[in-house]
């Protein structure tokens, strides 16, 4: 049995060292990170002593100890509960957990981390796979037999059987639970077992292992799963592969001391709250309204090479209106959003012949920043090229914050309405 978790918790951006801080690793954990970032991991980068991470945020198990980072939109608010709940949230609103017959209700634990949520998730699936029956398959088989069946190998039945004529060296098809599906999630299960540090599963993981039958030793990359198809005898096999997927290509054993070993599971919040806007605003769209996300459009043609493109994070359409908005996970402290980004606003203005453009912050005033580019010769504002700032406090009821987003933006598309009919 694995021993208690110890966790270090953490926000985005912030820095841990082995020599010194209110919160350290240990020079072993340190070297484990160091190796690991050997990789070209994004999640952190090296510093005298330690590492500092950036705006990924999730959790890193370095053998028994898990560092959680979080994400944080509030310098000053560094309630860990209310950001653990809000980053759950968001993954789930998005898609990140697929919750569907496994709803949140049907968990038994209540999670301390992402990494408890997609444990227990996996636990359940394959209970749930367990409990209606494992799917069976045709494959190709070759051994000795000792009834003639498929198709005899003779020559290495000569080599095999020569004293034994009892026996049948054959090619045969034969039906049954060994396959890659079943192998992927024997595999996962096992580094379960290696990995687990939340007690109340211990029990759960320990049963699959007694109940799920044996299943030889894979080796699992990426290929291997991109080679898998899902047919609707196995679609109930997608979700735990899918979290399989996530664990087994993130899992880094040790290879030196057999102890710091390495999973991560780790998530941009910058492609997060996109999404999450993205997927808030597709939810109750009005009728005769388009939203796309990452949508691109080729603006520079060289002669030779590939063209280039722009890409705004949500194109909104309704009728001749073109909304784009650009999402940014940082807090502006009072500022102005930054040169680069109010340049960017400005081309997708002009490109997509847009009504108007915002960049969409999480922040503490419930309130837009209107403005307006100038003209480029009397320095002047133009008064239909609007580029807002909006700024969305975050709420911890992820269903009430994604009502207040719907509503805020509704309220600004409306303002332009507003200023149009005027």
């Amino acid at each position: 049995m694995s021993k208690p978790k110890e966790n270090i918790v953490v926000f985005e951006h912030v820095v841990l060292r082995f020599d010194k801080g209110e919160k350290k690793i240990t020079e072993d954990q340190f070297k484990a990170l160091e190796r690991y970032y050997g990789n070209g991991v994004p999640y952190f980068k090296l510093i005298y002593n330690g590492v500092q991470f950036n705006e990924h945020v999730g959790v890193i198990q370095i053998g028994d100890t898990l560092i959680e980072v979080l994400p944080k939109a509030d310098k000053n608010d560094t309630d860990t509960t209310k950001w653990r709940k809000i980053l759950i949230g968001m993954l789930r609103a998005v898609g990140g957990f697929e919750i569907k017959e496994t709803s949140s209700s049907n968990l038994k634990i209540k999670p301390n981390t992402i990494l408890d949520l997609y444990f227990e998730l996996f636990i359940k699936q394959v209970e749930y796979l367990l409990h209606s029956g494992l799917v069976k398959q045709y494959r190709k088989k070759e051994g000795n037999v000792t009834a003639l069946k498929g198709n005899l190998l003779f020559n290495k039945h000569i080599q095999q059987n020569l004293t034994h004529q009892e026996r049948f060296y054959v090619r045969h098809t034969t039906y049954d639970v060994e396959h890659t599906l079943h192998f992927i999630l024997y595999k996962t299960i096992r580094l379960l077992k290696q990995i687990n540090t939340n007690t109340s599963l211990h029990s759960r993981i320990g049963a699959l292992l007694l109940q799920f039958p044996e299943m030889p030793e894979i080796k699992v990359t990426e290929s291997t799963f991109n080679k898998l198809n899902f047919n609707r005898k196995t679609q109930d096999y997608k979700k735990s592969i899918d979290i399989a997927k996530l664990l087994l290509l993130q899992y880094h054993p040790d290879i030196t001391k057999g102890k710091n070993h390495v999973l991560a599971l780790m998530f941009d919040m910058n492609l997060l709250w996109e999404q999450f806007i993205y997927v808030t605003l597709r939810k109750k769209k009005e009728a005769g309204t388009t939203i796309t996300a990452q949508t691109s459009k080729y603006f520079w043609k060289p002669e030779n090479g590939r063209r280039s493109s722009m890409k705004p994070d949500i194109w909104i359409q309704k009728g001749n209106e073109n909304i784009i908005l650009d999402t940014k996970w940082k807090n502006l402290n009072g500022y102005n959003p930054s040169p680069d980004d109010l340049r960017q606003m400005y081309v997708y203005h002009e490109y997509y012949d847009a009504k108007k453009v915002a960049l969409v912050y999480p922040g503490k005033e419930n309130s837009n920043r209107s403005g307006n580019y100038l003209d480029k010769i009397k320095n002047k504002e133009i008064i239909d090229k609007e580029c807002s700032v909006l700024l969305i406090p975050v709420e911890k009821d992820i269903k009430e914050w994604q009502t207040a987003i719907r509503e805020k933006l509704l309220e600004w598309f409306k303002e332009d309405k507003t200023k149009a009919s005027s």
